[in-house]
């Protein structure tokens, strides 16, 4: 089974992250910011993952850039070694153009294999005209995808355009979300 179970604590945050990679989307999240909750989610249903994430902190930017961190650890556990041969077995690469009313994202995403394990790299392609959408601040989008790639040593490829913030926010969870689903697949 390809699961894992990640926590981590420093002087600002406490996260643990619950992860089955061959779920039903099951998910209990609780992070004490609303709209990331929602996107959390969003991202588990739509990805078929079954995911737990309790986190606190002092700022809302650290709660969500250790969360980032902590779940790229946990994909990156949950799918083994580089070297292993369930690592081999996987898909590898996954994509998703995901719309949501007038909003689009693309997403394209390497979770390396046989040698290519070990590789991050971050493209993020979406402006925002408001600095937050619920309780959250809209810079951490990027924040935080860009941490959970350099964790999980993935290469993750995100473009979103549209004119309401939360379903352009929105489209970019759920776009990582399919476009993972796709690549963690077992060939």
């Amino acid at each position: 089974m390809r699961t894992a179970r990640v926590k981590r604590r420093t002087k600002e945050t406490i996260v643990e992250v619950e992860l089955n990679l061959d779920g039903t989307g099951a998910n209990d999240i609780g992070t004490t910011i609303k709209f990331f909750d929602h996107m959390l989610a969003t991202f588990a249903r739509h990805g078929f993952f079954d995911l737990v994430v309790k986190a606190e902190g002092d700022l809302s930017h650290h709660v969500i850039e250790d969360t980032g961190i902590v779940l790229g650890e946990a994909f990156k556990k949950a799918l083994g070694k580089a070297e292993s041969e369930a690592r081999e077995k996987t898909v590898r690469f996954g994509s998703a153009t995901i719309p949501m009313d007038e909003s689009i994202t693309q997403c394209a995403v390497d979770i390396g294999g046989i040698g290519g394990a070990g590789r991050s790299y971050t493209v993020f392609e979406a402006d925002f005209a408001t600095e937050r959408v619920e309780d959250m601040g809209t810079e951490n989008v990027a924040h935080f995808i860009n941490s959970f790639a350099t964790h999980a040593h993935f290469t993750i490829h995100v473009s979103a355009k549209g004119e309401n913030e939360h379903h352009k926010i929105e489209t970019n969870f759920k776009a990582l979300g399919v476009a993972l689903s796709k690549a963690t697949r077992i060939k």
